[in-house]
């Protein structure tokens, strides 16, 4: 309550809040409505999977995410180029190309290469007319058995960082971590005047 002689405070409720309230009524329906549209989309796409074309490993952006792998938006050239991989006809077979993207480490060239290949080995490729088989296509025996994937396909597993556990020594005890600190400090500050004292120095005794 309020000190002091003064007005006593009124209760402002006239904010009509009752027109603000959002509701979610809808929800069950809209379940039911993107169910559907999903087995529509299954049937439109047939016989390609549902999740959309296969998307490379890449890393995050920033110091902050760079140790977290999410899907990219294309494989580059020359991921494409080393799984032996025409850059025109990998769209046509469910494999998305980001032309930008440069190949910054040898571990994600190979890493994004096998899976190029891993895709390419489970791939059942059907035929544009049925019954009229071009060069590249699966045979019938393949296309009998084939269906379709539904949702996330190869997905991107986080690797987890492995731990090693080791017995403290007496030695780490004895370890002047903070004073070892401070001495390697000053000698990268010290460095170049060193440097500078050192060759003047050399040439003093050519003298």
């Amino acid at each position: 309550m309020v000190k002091h002689n003064n007005v006593v405070p009124n209760g402002h409720f006239k904010k009509h809040w009752q027109d603000y309230v959002r509701t979610w009524f809808d929800q069950p329906a809209r379940k039911t409505r993107r169910r559907i549209a999903r087995q529509k989309k299954a049937v439109k796409e047939f016989p390609r999977p549902t999740a959309g074309p296969l998307r490379p490993v890449v890393h995050c952006q920033t110091l902050k995410y760079n140790m977290k792998l999410r899907a990219g938006r294309g494989f580059s050239l020359e991921e494409l180029k080393a799984a032996g991989i025409p850059k025109k006809w990998a769209p046509t077979i469910g494999i998305a190309i980001d032309h930008r993207r440069k190949n910054r480490s040898l571990e994600g060239l190979q890493a994004n290469v096998q899976r190029l290949k891993t895709y390419m080995a489970k791939l059942v490729i059907f035929p544009r007319r049925a019954g009229k088989f071009k060069a590249g296509d699966s045979p019938p025996e393949e296309l009998a058995n084939a269906t379709q994937v539904h949702g996330e396909y190869m997905p991107i597993q986080q690797e987890k960082p492995s731990v090693n556990l080791v017995k403290v020594t007496d030695e780490m005890k004895a370890f002047r971590a903070y004073a070892k600190l401070r001495v390697e400090r000053m000698n990268a500050r010290q460095i170049g005047i060193r440097m500078k004292k050192a060759a003047e120095a050399e040439k003093e005794e050519k003298k």
